[in-house]
């Protein structure tokens, strides 16, 4: 299925708004919809633009999937309040951990978080709710790395062959598919959300499992989640197009107090990009990089290497899963 790209440059964000908003109403009709929200600024533009065309109609919900950043779901419940829209906070911690227990391949752990959000969690709010329309905020650059085979991304569907309403048992509505990363911020601050929604850097849909290579465990994400909060802390000043703290597998040999130290080891990326098709790793001085492994090698038990990722993307890709 061919879509119709969007540039940034052809793009009228106002009327933008205006057509999805029609397409909305005119697809869900009198009855309910479900929103899935994240926090990023996809899954927000979404939020505001099913909020304006559905308004008690839609129902959003953040699925606390045990896999997300510090306190990022409590954050943005708080801060859509704020905006006038009720977001219910689902807490499915265990069923996600469950699902992703035991693998390690980068692909079989995408799905099954494709699998536990999509059938088990998004599937049973459907059928409690009686809706027959999940809205989401894929956009074409997903389609494009999903439908090349570079990795699969977890909200895509039609173009792989699969059809939502046999597989899940609803439609998926997808306003935001003909944009890129660089659109979407624009439809995000004509729709009225704050600078820290509109210009957030991308977080991937399986989040933290995303930065774990290896098994995904309670114990390693909790360890991946506090580099996460020094990488960005560190990192907040650089304009870049996204950066993130990534857990290796293996342990390496290190050294603490002359003693022999097998410990882990994290490695930082940092890019420079556009629209996310291609990147370079971007140039940080050496102080901003020294400063970033004596606060993670000190502040966070068991790691005694960091590294800088410098391959561009291709043949790279930005995030490690």
């Amino acid at each position: 299925m061919s879509i119709e790209e969007i540039t940034a440059s052809e793009l009228n964000p106002e009327q933008f708004i205006a057509e999805q908003v029609a397409a909305i109403c005119d697809t869900v009709g009198e009855g309910l919809a479900i929103n899935a929200l994240s926090g990023g600024v996809d899954s927000s533009a979404v939020t505001m633009l099913s909020h304006k065309a559905l308004g008690d109609r839609l129902k959003t919900y953040f699925i606390d999937n045990g896999l997300m950043r510090q306190d990022e779901p409590q954050q943005t419940v708080a801060l859509f309040a704020e905006l006038g829209v009720h977001v219910e906070l689902l807490d499915a911690q265990d069923e996600f951990l469950d699902a992703l227990a035991g693998i390690t391949d980068p692909e079989e752990k995408r799905e099954a978080v494709t699998q536990t959000f999509y059938k088990n969690v998004f599937g049973r709010l459907v059928r409690e709710s009686g809706a027959k329309h999940l809205l989401q905020g894929t956009i074409l650059t997903d389609v494009d790395e999903t439908v090349a085979g570079i990795k699969r991304q977890h909200n895509v569907f039609e173009q792989l062959g699969i059809d939502p309403q046999e597989a899940f048992g609803y439609q998926i509505i997808e306003p935001l598919i003909q944009l890129r990363k660089d659109g979407v911020r624009k439809v995000a601050e004509a729709l009225g959300l704050p600078e820290s929604v509109y210009s957030k850097m991308p977080f991937p849909g399986p989040a933290l499992a995303a930065r774990v290579i290896g098994e995904v465990t309670r114990e390693r994400l909790a360890l991946v989640r506090q580099v996460t909060v020094i990488a960005e802390a560190e990192l907040a000043d650089i304009d870049a197009f996204q950066y993130m703290a990534i857990l290796h597998e293996d342990r390496v040999t290190g050294m603490r107090e002359g003693q022999r130290d097998f410990g882990l080891q994290i490695e930082i990326r940092c890019w420079d990009s556009v629209d996310a098709r291609t990147a370079t790793p971007t140039r940080l001085r050496w102080e901003v990089l020294e400063k970033l492994s004596s606060r993670i090698v000190s502040e966070v038990p068991g790691v005694v290497s960091v590294t800088y990722n410098i391959a561009t993307k291709p043949p790279s890709t930005m995030e490690v899963v």
